[in-house]
């Protein structure tokens, strides 16, 4: 990581790496290292309490959905209260072996926000907020 980048620099290389499953040793440079991680409106996600896990676990899904991708739609950085906001869409077909039922060939196009609070130049949480009942439901899973 660069030491002259801005709070959003670092908050837009840090929601790259991490919603293209580069997992926690790529993410690590941008985050504090016992950065935290909740997402109150997704049982899926209620067991992960920090950003090392949630890397983890995008690794993981996109294992299931190897064309996994995102579509940023807004991005905002409020200096004042040392947050970043990340807006996008995330749109993934269930081909791969491993998830909770069989590839099911099926996609889902959901909508998403990271909330990303910094201390220093580093994040040191993270608000993922997300429906994921309604994915669940695109994908088959439920």
């Amino acid at each position: 990581m660069n030491k002259s980048m801005t709070m959003a620099d670092t908050a837009a290389a840090f929601f790259d790496t991490i919603e293209t499953g580069k997992g926690w040793a790529a993410c690590a440079p941008f985050c504090t290292p016992d950065a935290t991680f909740s997402c109150q409106s997704a049982d899926a996600l209620a067991e992960i309490g920090t950003i090392e896990a949630y890397a983890g676990w995008m690794e993981g899904l996109l294992t299931l959905a190897p064309d996994g991708r995102y579509d940023m739609k807004a991005f905002a950085a409020d200096e004042e209260r040392a947050t970043v906001l990340g807006f996008a869409v995330f749109h993934g077909t269930h081909t791969a072996e491993g998830g909770p039922v069989p590839p099911t060939g099926r996609s889902v196009a959901a909508d998403y926000v990271y909330a990303m609070t910094f201390d220093g130049s580093k994040i040191n949480h993270m608000t993922k907020i997300w429906n994921d009942v309604q994915s669940m439901r695109a994908l088959g899973w439920t």
